[in-house]
C-alpha cells in the first residue's frame, strides 16, 4: 500500500495517501481515525483500475475550523494531485465532509459515497468502538472534528444532482440504517442503498471485502 505522505498549503498539515490509476476515488476516514483505517479498502479498490486518494483531516490550530474548512482541505489535496473531479466519500465523520465537498464544490465531485450516515449534531469517537489498532487511531484531530460536526447542527443538505451511494451495516447503532433509508427516501431518483448484512459501525475495517465490492459494482455500473 502506499506511504502516507504530508501536504502543507498555508502552514496546514493535511496527510494523504493514492495508489492506483483510473477514475478518481476520494475516501476520507472517520472521526478520530487516521488515513490508513482506510488503507486496505484503499488498495482492494485500486485493483479495480481507479486511483484512490485517501485524505485525513488537518492537524488543529488556535482557530475553529468548520465543514467548510476541511472540505476545502481535500479541494486543495485534489488540486495539488490534479485530480480534476472524483467520488468524494467518507465513513461517518468523512461522510459528513464529503458531503460538504459536494456542496460547495459541485462541479468537482462526481458523487458521494457515504459509508454510514450520521444523525444531526452526531458524533462519535473511534476510541469508543475495541479492536481497531492503536496505530489507526488519531485523538489529536478527534475534539476539532467533533467541534466541526457540531458546529453545522444538522446534516449538510445534498448537493442538487449529485448520485448517492451509501453503504450501511446491517447492525451499525451509530450511524444506522435508518438514517440511509430516510436519506433515500428524500431524494429517491439519486440515492442508492447497499446493506452489508452482519456489520457494525466500523464495518469499512471489519468487513472491508464487501465494502470493497459495494464500492466497485456501483462504480463500474455508473
Amino acid at each position: 500500500m502506499s506511504d502516507v505522505q504530508i501536504f502543507e498549503p498555508e502552514g496546514r498539515r493535511i496527510p494523504y495517501a493514492e495508489e492506483g490509476a483510473g477514475p478518481a476515488v476520494i475516501l476520507l476516514p472517520g472521526q478520530g481515525l487516521t488515513v490508513g483505517y482506510l488503507g486496505n479498502l484503499a488498495h482492494s479498490v485500486s485493483e479495480e483500475d481507479f486511483r484512490v486518494v485517501r485524505i485525513g483531516s488537518r492537524r488543529p490550530t488556535d482557530g475553529a475550523e468548520t465543514l467548510e474548512d476541511l472540505a476545502q482541505d481535500v479541494i486543495d489535496v485534489m488540486d495539488a494531485l490534479g485530480v480534476d473531479h472524483a467520488w468524494v466519500g467518507g465513513h461517518g465523520f468523512g461522510g459528513s465532509v464529503a458531503r460538504a465537498v459536494a456542496a460547495g464544490h459541485h462541479d468537482r465531485v462526481n458523487g458521494v459515497l457515504l459509508m454510514g450516515v450520521e444523525s444531526d449534531g452526531h458524533t462519535t469517537s473511534s476510541r469508543d468502538f475495541p479492536g481497531i489498532p492503536e496505530r489507526l487511531h488519531d485523538d489529536e484531530v478527534s475534539d476539532m472534528q467533533a467541534a466541526a460536526r457540531n458546529a453545522a447542527g444538522q446534516a449538510v443538505p445534498l448537493a442538487e444532482g449529485i448520485p448517492v451511494l451509501v453503504i450501511q451495516g446491517t447492525d451499525d447503532e451509530i450511524t444506522p440504517p435508518s438514517n440511509g433509508e430516510a436519506l433515500q427516501q428524500s431524494a429517491a431518483d439519486r440515492v442508492s442503498v447497499v446493506p452489508i448484512d452482519g456489520a457494525g459501525h466500523m464495518f469499512p475495517f471489519t468487513h472491508m471485502t464487501a465494502t470493497s465490492w459495494a464500492i466497485e459494482d456501483y462504480l463500474d455500473w455508473d
